[in-house]
């Protein structure tokens, strides 16, 4: 039986590293085959799920970091509230993210074993 993880994501994409620490233990674990994963964006995290972000060669790319979590069968949920408030609801997400709620988040929240917040 695979273990269920949600990870709870709140630092914007490049203001610090913790997104980017997140992600790459997201990655490390979906890619093992022995974890569900939930990942919910909160707050300046909203902006990890917004396509179309350019960094220069050799440097970390959040963006790619989420769709491979969702194409590694990862379920990535990014707060509405938090979209709205800054700004991006009209904005569509990278592929495999989909616009969520706190409803979602309590049920992600009950069905995790383990909840890892950054």
């Amino acid at each position: 039986m695979n273990q269920k993880l949600l990870f709870i994501l709140n630092d914007p994409p490049y203001d610090t590293e913790r997104s980017y620490n997140a992600l790459r233990l997201a990655r490390t674990t979906i890619k093992t085959g022995q974890a569900d994963l939930k990942i919910f964006l909160f707050g300046g995290a909203s902006g990890c799920a917004i396509p179309g972000q350019q960094t220069p060669d050799g440097y970390y790319n959040i963006e790619r970091m989420v769709r491979d979590v969702a194409r590694r069968g990862g379920d990535v949920g990014v707060c509405g509230a938090c979209l709205d408030a800054r700004g991006f609801a009209e904005l569509a997400l990278v592929e495999g993210a989909h616009r969520s709620s706190m409803d979602e988040l309590g049920e992600w929240t009950l069905w995790a074993d383990k909840a890892i917040v950054f």
